[in-house]
C-alpha cells in the first residue's frame, strides 16, 4: 500500500471513523459465545454467589440463546471494548445460561430446573438478559426476586458501561433510577 494511503487509513482508524476488525468470540458446542471471563460452574447459584463474594465480585447471570443476533452484537461490538471488558473482569463473576438449554440450575431457594424452565420461572423472555445479584440472597428467594437489576436487550457501549458501573457502585441502593444515572453520564 502507498505510504500516503497507509497513513490516511491509520488516521481514520485512530479517529474512530473505521473500526478495527474484532476477533471473533469462540462459540461453544451449545452455540453460545464463550468469552474468557465467563465462568464454567455447576450452576448452583448459591455456590456461584459464595464464590463471587470470595473473589470480591458481583454475580451476573447472562441468559442467551443460539443464533441470537443481539447476543452476537454484544459479544462482538460491546463486550470487547477495553473499558467494558476490564469492568467485567475486575468486578463480575459471570455465569451463562441458555434460554432453551437443558443443563440443571439450582436457584437460591433450592429449586432445581433445566435452564429453559428456570428462565420461564424468572420471567426471562428475551436474549440477552443480564441478571445482577446482590452480595446476599435470602434462602427463600429466586434469582429474579433477589436481583438488583434485570436488563433485557442489547445496548451500546455507553449504556452497558454505565450499567456495569451503576451496579458495581451500588447505584440502585441510593434510590437513583438507572435512567437518571445514565442521563447524568451522557449530560454531566
Amino acid at each position: 500500500m502507498h505510504p500516503i494511503r497507509l497513513l490516511f487509513a491509520f488516521a481514520l482508524l485512530t479517529l474512530g471513523f473505521v473500526s478495527a476488525p474484532v476477533a471473533a468470540v469462540e462459540l461453544g458446542d451449545d452455540g453460545l459465545h464463550k468469552p474468557t471471563w465467563l465462568r464454567e460452574t455447576f450452576k448452583d447459584l448459591r455456590d456461584d454467589l459464595a464464590e463471587a463474594n470470595r473473589e470480591g465480585k458481583r454475580l451476573l447471570i447472562m441468559v442467551e440463546q443460539r443464533g441470537c443476533i443481539y447476543c452476537t452484537r454484544m459479544h462482538e461490538e460491546v463486550f470487547p471494548d477495553p473499558k467494558i471488558d476490564q469492568l467485567i473482569r475486575d468486578n463480575y463473576f459471570v455465569v451463562q445460561m441458555n434460554l432453551f438449554g437443558d443443563v440443571e440450575v439450582t436457584d437460591f431457594d433450592g429449586t432445581v430446573l433445566p435452564e429453559k424452565e428456570m428462565a420461564v420461572r424468572w420471567g426471562v423472555m428475551f436474549t440477552p438478559t443480564l441478571i445482577f445479584l446482590p452480595e446476599a440472597v435470602k434462602v427463600d428467594q429466586t434469582a429474579a426476586s433477589a436481583a438488583v437489576a434485570m436488563m433485557p436487550g442489547a445496548f451500546g457501549k455507553g449504556t452497558t458501561g454505565a450499567l456495569l458501573t451503576w451496579i458495581r457502585d451500588h447505584g440502585y441502593a441510593s434510590g437513583e433510577h438507572f435512567q437518571k444515572f445514565l442521563a447524568r453520564q451522557v449530560n454531566p
